[in-house]
């Protein structure tokens, strides 16, 4: 099969046109093929299908085989791969997720292909519940929660994926070794993905992020939307404003309005490949 390796900001996945027929066992695939020694190396798989509610579908597939409902990188990417591949025709794109449908709007480069889009990625649930969690509240915000003896106070954000929010030094933090305690955490019952975010000013947010089923990634787009939210919620920025999101791979552009949440951000191939699977 024909692959595409594309990357947003540093957060890569391998892409495949499933457009005429769905791909057998992509669960076990994303396993085999997300291994960076003995596979192609990505955070996962995503697949680019046929809807009958949108434009196309998206199916993202983390390294550890678990399916995501959303992933704002990936789905800049999908769009991307949609419109160079001819499925899509104008500068606007809607893309069928587990999440519910979003729609996309391209730039385009000089050589007429996209090169950064803007996502409406709808409104964040904020939720303790629908997280889910263990938290009863209709808001959590600045929460107090025992991560193995540690007091860490959390806010917690759904964009299509749950998202607990931390107030931290990122550039001095043991990420893996705490972020796994928190994916894990019994307050979380479909573990979750944690942001550990530095506030610079009121318009510029330094973060890094664990991902649940990929672990320490260079970026994630829902996490960057999750983090301006919250830090919009603790009162450290303002909605209406432009706030950049700066991850290890790159910035992102977040805007948060009453109504939803737009991110804009890169999208970029690597390159191109076929494997035998």
């Amino acid at each position: 099969m024909k692959f595409y390796k594309m990357q947003g900001i540093g957060n890569d996945y391998i892409y495949f046109d499933c457009m005429r027929g769905e791909m057998a066992n992509p669960e076990k695939l994303a396993i085999k093929l997300s291994d960076r020694r003995f596979g192609i190396g990505g955070d996962g798989v995503i697949l680019l299908c046929a809807s009958d509610k949108a434009d196309c579908r998206m199916r993202m597939f983390n390294a550890d085989g678990s399916e995501g409902r959303m992933c704002g990188n990936g789905i800049r990417c999908v769009g991307k791969l949609a419109y160079d591949l001819g499925y899509v025709k104008n500068k606007f794109c809607t893309v069928e997720t587990l999440s519910g449908i979003k729609t996309l709007e391209f730039t385009f480069g000089g050589d007429g292909k996209v090169s950064a889009v803007k996502v409406d990625m709808g409104a964040p649930v904020l939720s303790g519940k629908l997280i889910p969690s263990v938290f009863d509240s209709e808001t959590v915000v600045n929460e107090p929660l025992d991560v193995d003896g540690m007091i860490y106070n959390v806010t917690l954000v759904s964009m299509g994926n749950p998202h607990c929010v931390v107030f931290s030094e990122p550039d001095v933090l043991d990420i893996e070794g705490v972020g796994k305690k928190f994916e894990n955490h019994p307050a979380f019952p479909d573990r979750i993905n944690t942001e550990f975010i530095k506030i610079v000013d009121r318009k510029h947010i330094k973060m890094r992020v664990w991902e649940r089923g990929s672990g320490e990634t260079y970026a994630c787009g829902t996490g960057a939307c999750a983090s301006a939210v919250a830090a919009v919620l603790n009162g450290f920025c303002d909605k209406g404003e432009e706030i950049t999101v700066s991850l290890l791979g790159g910035d992102l552009i977040i805007e948060i309005t009453d109504e939803t949440v737009y991110m804009t951000g890169p999208a970029a191939l690597v390159f191109t490949g076929e494997i035998e699977i």
